[in-house]
């Protein structure tokens, strides 16, 4: 298995599916779930709210739409939209995600910076977390895609791996 960090926008992966960094609630409306949603179409959210409540620590999985990608997995960080959070939020989603991965038996999952935007979780703090957690998965996936178009993000996920 190997980890990979990339610059770039997450809904241009080519993988099975990417990881959105979500709430409770399903609601996409800015940051990394505003993209997806903005790219790949209205029913990626649809189908999350229909799906929520989704707690801390757990994972859904719903259709890509228009994404060059097989599902987008939403892993909560918060559970109200524009919460700050701390790193813990982050562990939880990210190993979620992973989770969620290992059942649908993907091979390939690209993950952005989770809980660094409105969630206020320091740039070090959230790519340490993510990175650790991505480890424990080496030999669950062929690769995992660390993925975000800040520098200071990607930068950091390159410190760790």
């Amino acid at each position: 298995m190997t980890i990979v960090v990339r610059r770039g926008d997450i809904t241009q992966i080519d993988c099975d599916a990417i990881v959105n960094p979500a709430n409770s609630f399903g609601y996409m409306g800015g940051g990394v779930a505003g993209a997806i949603k903005r790219i790949g179409g209205i029913e990626i959210e649809n189908e999350a709210i229909s799906k929520a409540p989704i707690n801390i620590g757990k994972a859904i999985a719903t259709t890509a739409g228009n994404l060059p990608c097989k599902y987008v997995i939403h892993a909560p960080t918060m559970e109200k939209p524009a919460m700050k959070i701390g790193v813990e939020n982050v562990k939880l989603a990210t190993h979620a995600a992973l989770d969620l991965g290992v059942e649908l038996n993907l091979k390939t999952i690209a993950i952005p910076g989770m809980g660094t935007g409105v969630g206020r979780v320091p740039v070090e703090d959230a790519a340490k977390a993510i990175t650790g957690i991505a480890k424990e998965f080496e030999n669950k996936f062929e690769k995992i895609i660390l993925v975000d178009r800040n520098q200071d993000m990607a930068n950091s996920f390159s410190k760790y791996i």
